[in-house]
């Protein structure tokens, strides 16, 4: 069973997660002063080049291609930088 249906969900929901807590990093005035922004916005980054390459996985779907083997890879790079976002925000806010 092919994987990129699943990154490409997966993928969507946490890049929202990822936009939510820049979102509210700014809202909150507290983007300037952590690096819990810059390393959202690496996840959100990563994680919308998984959903590029699972879409193109979907697309090419007959033939095999490397952009499932991409979107995998990208996805937990990104996956980790918002995980390393959330520590930053929650061990260094204060």
């Amino acid at each position: 069973m092919p994987k990129h249906p699943h990154i490409l969900n997966a993928a969507s929901n946490l890049l929202g997660i990822a936009l939510l807590i820049i979102t509210g990093l700014h809202v909150s005035r507290y983007s300037a002063g952590s690096f819990a922004d810059e390393i959202a916005w690496g996840a959100a980054v990563s994680l919308m080049l998984s959903c590029l390459f699972s879409y193109l996985a979907i697309r090419n779907e007959p033939r095999p291609t490397r952009y499932e083997a991409w979107a995998d890879t990208v996805f937990l790079f990104g996956l980790l930088c918002l995980f390393a976002a959330v520590v930053v925000l929650a061990v260094f806010s204060g």
